[in-house]
C-alpha cells in the first residue's frame, strides 16, 4: 500500500513538472519577438499584378485584399475590385466599386464602361449605362471598339 502511495505521487510529480515546462514554453513562446512591417515593400502596382496573379488562378479573395491594398494610393484598382466582385456575382458591391473609381479618377474610360455594362447585365438603368458608354468613348477613343460593342448591346434592348 505504501508503494502505490509513492507511484501516486511520483505521478503527480510528473504531471506537476510537465505542467510547469509547459507553462514555461508558452510564457516564451508569447513573449517571442514578432516581425511587424511598417513598411509595405510593394508598390501599388505589385498589389494589382499580384491580384491579377490570384484572379487568372481563381483565388478571388486573395486578389480582392492586393487590389484593397492598391486601393490606397492607386484609384484604378477600384476598377479591378468592381471586376472582382462582378465575377463573385456581388453587382451591389461591384457597382460601388465603379463608382468609387470614377469618382475618385474621372478620366478612368473603364470604370465607365464596366459599370455600363454591369446595368446592361442587369437590364436596369440603361439610360444611364447608355451615357456611361459614350462618356468611356470619349474618354479613350483609343478602345472605341470595346466601349462601341457596350454600347451596341445597350441599345439593342433599349
Amino acid at each position: 500500500m505504501i508503494l502505490l502511495t509513492i507511484s501516486d505521487t511520483v505521478k503527480k510529480a510528473k504531471l506537476s513538472a510537465l505542467f510547469f515546462v509547459l507553462c514555461a514554453i508558452l510564457s516564451f513562446a508569447c513573449t517571442f519577438p514578432r516581425i511587424i512591417i511598417l513598411d509595405d515593400p510593394l508598390t501599388p502596382e505589385d498589389h494589382v499584378n499580384l491580384g491579377v496573379t490570384y484572379e487568372k488562378k481563381g483565388e478571388l479573395d486573395n486578389a480582392l485584399i492586393e487590389y484593397e491594398k492598391a486601393s490606397k494610393k492607386l484609384p484604378a484598382a477600384y476598377v479591378y475590385m468592381g471586376n472582382v466582385y462582378f465575377q463573385k456575382k456581388e453587382y451591389s458591391r461591384a457597382e460601388a466599386c465603379y463608382k468609387k473609381a470614377i469618382d475618385k479618377e474621372p478620366g478612368n474610360a473603364d470604370a465607365y464602361n464596366n459599370l455600363a455594362w454591369l446595368y446592361y447585365i442587369g437590364r436596369e438603368n440603361l439610360d444611364e449605362a447608355k451615357k456611361l458608354s459614350l462618356k468611356a468613348i470619349e474618354l479613350n477613343p483609343e478602345k472605341k471598339d470595346i466601349y462601341q460593342d457596350t454600347l451596341d448591346k445597350i441599345m439593342s434592348i433599349k
